[in-house]
């Protein structure tokens, strides 16, 4: 049950929040010992909470018409009471004594926050296998990944074992694992949504969003967790949008209205697998079957995306990293003096990739290389937002591949981390420029029958026009199919 009939069916009383909440723990007790999607799931607090929705609706008090939804959270987002390890084993038995603003919104309509799910450790990562506590597996194979580094909500909503979960993503995190689980995933524009109590990765690319089975639901968690927030500078003051009324209205006939535009550069990348290729190709052509007009567009500085993503991430990383040292925060290894605890503590607690990107970060910022590698990428970034600019002036919305390849086995790319990084070379540019895009499920793949996403792009702060074509995709597709047994 998704958000949307979860709210008309609570609001006619043919469910309670009780039986809901009591329908995610058997789905977690009977499935996640395959998928492995929670790290920490407290049925107890769950059933309370439940139970608190249930008797507000009775009294005529409930919040809003999502009172009693639950919705999963993902390990660096964090909610008062429960840990926040970020899939780490420094910050393993850290308890949030707030909440983040994304978290106290959806509680305030009444939504209840369930469990904290898996990721890769402190977001670094494009499949989850970077984890400290355990591996996540596809709902639709348990031999492959689910992505990342939101893989844990992705799985857990691709399971169906919650309606709908929050993901973060810096560089395609919400929107890669969103495809490989045939699932939606929203980026929002960078500032629409509160970083506050949003553990950082890279602050200057950092974005909260929904993932769930539907854009109506992405658009109903987008419409409530959006917002100005005076705990984050960065948060923009913008006038309210109804983005739920926008993707109700939407019908496939509003294709005919919109210009979409085809990067050159993303339909010729090298190392797309052929059924990608295919299934994207299909999505275009129905598009513009149903009137849409199709443009060629061209994004010049995509290639040097992955680059400058890296350059920028890893040392805003190192920067925000730096606070993780066992004595201002994270698990303590004591040692012969306060240096060597530093060295022990970070040593046993950070692990391979985080500790990789750490030092790749401290060097880009480190004397004399600053101004050849973090200052030139800073310029360059700015030329890949302009890129998107100009595009947007002969098109409405962007229409590209999520990922280069359908969900990968474990193991495949782990070995290599460049090649795991060029999973994200589809996504990374997006948050570069700070536009939004969402990752819309398209068809499963010829040969694997894996989901193969399509991924939408539109610029800043259009995320009504963005939804209302993702919504007009989805009515001309017609249902997406669930794994086996969910």
């Amino acid at each position: 049950m998704n958000i949307a009939r979860a709210a008309e069916a609570l609001n006619n009383q043919a469910v309670t929040s009780a039986e809901l909440v009591e329908q995610v723990i058997a789905n977690v007790a009977e499935r996640d010992g395959v998928v492995k999607a929670f790290l920490k799931l407290d049925a107890e607090k769950l059933r309370k909470l439940a139970a608190e929705s249930d008797a507000r609706r009775a009294g005529g008090k409930a919040l809003s018409e999502y009172d009693g939804i639950p919705i999963g959270i993902k390990d660096c987002i964090v909610t008062e009471g429960e840990t926040c390890a970020c899939a780490s084993k420094l910050l393993e038995n850290v308890v949030s004594p707030y909440d983040s603003t994304a978290v106290a919104k959806l509680k305030a309509l009444g939504f209840i926050p369930t469990g904290r799910l898996n990721m890769d450790e402190f977001a670094m990562g494009s499949s989850c296998e970077n984890s400290a506590f355990q591996k996540t597996s596809n709902p639709w194979d348990a031999n492959r990944v689910p992505g990342g580094s939101s893989g844990g909500s992705a799985a857990a909503v691709g399971a169906r074992l919650v309606p709908a979960a929050l993901g973060s993503d810096t560089g395609g995190s919400i929107r890669q694992p969103a495809s490989f689980c045939g699932i939606v995933g929203l980026k929002p524009t960078y500032g629409r949504v509160s970083r506050y109590g949003l553990v950082a990765f890279a602050s200057s690319l950092d974005q909260i969003g929904p993932m769930t089975t539907s854009v109506e639901d992405a658009a109903i968690l987008l419409q409530a967790i959006t917002g100005a927030d005076e705990h984050d500078s960065t948060s923009l003051p913008l006038p309210e949008e109804n983005f739920v009324q926008a993707v109700r209205e939407a019908t496939v006939e509003d294709l005919k209205t919109l210009k979409i535009g085809l990067p050159e550069e993303y339909f010729n990348a090298e190392g797309m697998s052929a059924e990608v290729k295919q299934a994207i190709d299909a999505s275009v052509k129905k598009i513009k079957a149903a009137g849409a007009e199709i443009v060629p567009v061209k994004l010049p500085h995509t290639k040097y995306a992955v680059a400058v993503y890296y350059i920028i991430a890893t040392a805003e990383a190192s920067a925000n990293l730096a606070r993780f040292d066992g004595i201002r925060y994270g698990a303590r290894q004591e040692a012969k003096d306060l240096i060597a605890s530093y060295f022990a503590s970070r040593g046993a607690g950070f692990g391979e990739e985080v500790k990789r990107r750490i030092l790749l970060g401290t060097y880009v910022l480190s004397s004399g290389y600053y101004d050849a590698y973090y200052l030139r990428a800073q310029k360059v970034r700015t030329l890949i937002r302009r890129d998107f600019e100009e595009a947007f002036k002969s098109c409405d919305i962007l229409l590209t591949p999520v990922a280069p390849n359908v969900a990968f086995k474990f193991g495949e790319k782990s070995a290599n981390p460049l090649e795991m990084y060029l999973s994200d070379i589809f996504t990374i540019a997006l948050n570069l420029a700070g536009n939004c895009g969402i990752s819309v499920p398209a068809e499963l793949g010829s040969e694997s029958s894996m989901p193969i996403g399509v991924q939408f792009i539109a610029p800043a702060l259009a995320e009504a026009k963005l939804l209302k074509a993702a919504r007009a995709f989805e009515l001309l597709r017609g249902d997406f199919p669930a794994p086996q047994g969910c």
